[in-house]
């Protein structure tokens, strides 16, 4: 959990409306590279404090007996940037011609995060669900099809996190699909002392925080050693980046937070400047 100098171009004022702001970023740089990019441009020090250590599913058999019948899909549907690289790097010491074995499938990434790690990996993306969620994933699939009655029958293939949302694959099921959600990896809570954490808030005056899932919240509040966080961050901004987040920070005692307009880190980062320009 170290304190990072700000990477930034200075010459106009405007660059930098983050210009002396601490936001505390509860995912290590590593896992929020892009967010952190961008929160340092415009002037804010970045604090690290990873409440997620991302691992290796608990066992790879299911997703081996996915990747050895995967011709049987047609859809392939990721829900985030880490199912891809945990997938596509299994599937890369299994499989060796990987875009050829992928050649018959739609693609699908919720988010454009999610999109650009395929893409990274050598798959082309067939479809996008600009709304980062389950729900927007699944009207983004109904979309391309053509609609609800074109997906009973079609086969998807889901890999994701060991603990995740059931919103996509039950809702796929409701219209006749048959769905594989396969554990991929596993998101755990690293092993951080809750003085550490406090340590931070004394050490630092926090401007905002940034919560990027559910995961995050509960981690947070579970690392810290508290039920109600409302006092902890009552002189910080809350920065949620969707509102299944936001209800589970609401848990919390969080209950005064701000969303982006899209559920991204792009506009998320957008979501915060705008809150502190208005004061």
């Amino acid at each position: 959990m170290s304190k990072f100098d700000p990477a930034c171009d200075q010459t106009l004022p405007g660059d930098t409306p983050l210009l002396g702001k601490n936001v505390l970023v509860t995912r290590s740089r590593a896992q929020s590279e892009a967010i952190t990019e961008q929160l340092e441009k415009l002037g804010a020090a970045v604090l690290h404090c990873p409440t997620i250590d991302v691992v290796p599913p608990r066992s790879w058999s299911a997703l081996d007996a996915a990747i050895a019948t995967i011709q049987q899909y047609d859809w392939i549907v990721f829900t985030s940037a880490n199912g891809v690289r945990f997938f596509f790097h299994h599937l890369g010491e299994t499989r060796t011609e990987v875009a050829d074995v992928l050649a018959s499938h739609i693609i699908c990434a919720i988010g454009p995060a999610t999109a650009i790690a395929i893409e990274a990996a050598g798959a082309p993306v067939h479809v996008t669900a600009s709304d980062s969620t389950a729900e927007g994933a699944l009207t983004a699939i109904i979309d391309h099809i053509g609609g609800e009655d074109k997906v009973k029958g079609l086969k998807f293939l889901i890999p994701r996190a060991r603990v995740a949302r059931e919103v996509l694959p039950r809702g796929l099921r409701s219209l006749g699909a048959q769905v594989d959600a396969i554990e991929t990896y596993q998101n755990i809570r690293p092993d951080v002392q809750p003085d550490a954490i406090t340590g931070i808030f004394e050490a630092n005056s926090i401007d905002a925080i940034t919560f990027t899932s559910s995961s995050t919240v509960s981690n947070f509040a579970e690392l810290t050693g508290l039920t109600d966080l409302s006092g902890l961050l009552s002189n910080t901004l809350v920065a949620c980046i969707g509102p299944v987040t936001a209800r589970t920070a609401a848990s919390y005692g969080l209950k005064k937070v701000i969303l982006p307009e899209r559920y991204d880190a792009a506009a998320l980062v957008e979501a915060i400047v705008k809150s502190f320009a208005e004061g």
